[in-house]
């Protein structure tokens, strides 16, 4: 019989993936619990429709009652929170949003959580798992050599990684003061199908097609570390299968790439595939811009503890993945439309200036 998973924020990225993968899969029954902000589409969740594993609720994690009544209805096996604010540049404009969703609705759902735990029998809690999908972005900046692991220390430079952290830690204190059996994993850079389009990649992309300039921060030389959006979610069911409780999982992708390289890398996909009326590249439309206020140079994530542990291992080589994303919105273009209609139009944001 298939276990029941609570799914917060499955309507959004990495969530949307998740829960079409699981689903699909048949790996567990699926309820997903999304608030349809400006990021969440619940188009994603379309190939779902009629399928008896997946139920969809609208809904915010700041709703204790609405919590409640979930666990209390579908009795899961595990919650599996994906649900945040995400966007570094957003998170400049706006920090309260971030502190509200990130921490207070992580917040409730952990209280929400411990209570229904504390109702189960003793075998039912002992299956249990609270799992919290996080970033590498809490551990703040890295030099030239170094990666993250699970004992780097914490320094977020941003609202949105100081939220997430804040996050974390009401996560693993919730372990450590009251028992509850959760899991956290820190991940790096995600792309793929279905990602929102004020992020890096599938924003290069639709600026490309459409002819737009491709704006690059600074002089396009910060790092990050890519992973293919499939082979996180496949970390985290592992995590959930088989982490040991309390712990938390590191998860990399083994492709440590300069912004302006994956930029370069899209242009070079996007001639081959859709190339220029005038023949010229898209590299051409690359302009260098002012950089973020406090953007961290380099990320990078040492995943070794989850593939001794877990066995996992990142699947997709960059190239191929990057190519797979490229695909993919060529051949959507009803949904990223669609999104384009909503609020964000692929506008700059993050241009408030740090104060003095």
């Amino acid at each position: 019989m298939q276990p029941t998973w609570l799914v917060t924020g499955g309507a959004g990225f990495i969530g949307g993936n998740f829960v079409l993968d699981v689903v699909r899969r048949q790996r567990a029954r699926v309820v997903t619990l999304d608030a349809l902000t400006y990021a969440g589409n619940r188009e994603t969740l379309d190939p779902l429709a009629g399928n008896s594993g997946h139920q969809f609720v609208q809904g915010d994690i700041l709703n204790r009652a609405l919590i409640d009544q979930l666990l209390a209805e579908h009795q899961p096996q595990a919650l599996v929170h994906f649900a945040a604010e995400s966007h570094v540049d957003r998170s400049i404009d706006g920090p309260a949003a971030f502190v509200q969703t990130n921490v207070i609705g992580t917040l409730t759902l952990l209280e929400a959580a411990l209570a229904y735990w504390k109702s189960l029998s003793a075998d039912a809690q002992a299956n249990f798992r609270f799992l919290h999908v996080s970033t590498d972005e809490v551990f703040g900046s890295l030099g030239a050599e170094g990666k993250f692991s699970e004992t780097t220390s914490y320094a977020p430079n941003s609202p949105y990684s100081a939220s997430k952290a804040g996050s974390d830690h009401l996560v693993r204190a919730f372990h450590h003061t009251y028992g509850l059996p959760t899991l956290i994993t820190n991940c790096s850079n995600n792309y793929g199908p279905y990602q929102f389009p004020e992020k890096l990649i599938p924003l290069m992309i639709l600026k490309g097609l459409d002819g737009a300039d491709l704006p690059v921060y600074g002089d396009g030389k910060n790092v990050r570390d890519w992973l293919y959006v499939l082979d996180h979610c496949h970390a985290i069911e592992r995590v959930i299968e088989a982490g040991r409780i309390g712990e938390v999982y590191c998860v990399g992708g083994d492709a440590e790439r300069q912004n302006l390289q994956v930029v370069h890398a899209l242009c070079d996909i996007l001639d081959a595939r859709r190339p220029r009326a005038d023949g010229l590249s898209h590299r051409e439309q690359i302009r260098f811009v002012n950089d973020r206020p406090g953007h961290d140079q380099r990320y990078a994530i040492d995943s070794s503890r989850l593939q001794k542990e877990l066995g996992w291992r990142p699947s997709r080589r960059f190239e191929d993945g990057l190519a797979e994303t490229v695909d993919w919105y060529l051949n959507n273009q009803t949904w990223w439309q669609r999104v384009r209609d909503g609020s964000y139009r692929g506008e700059r944001l993050g241009l408030q200036e740090a104060s003095a």
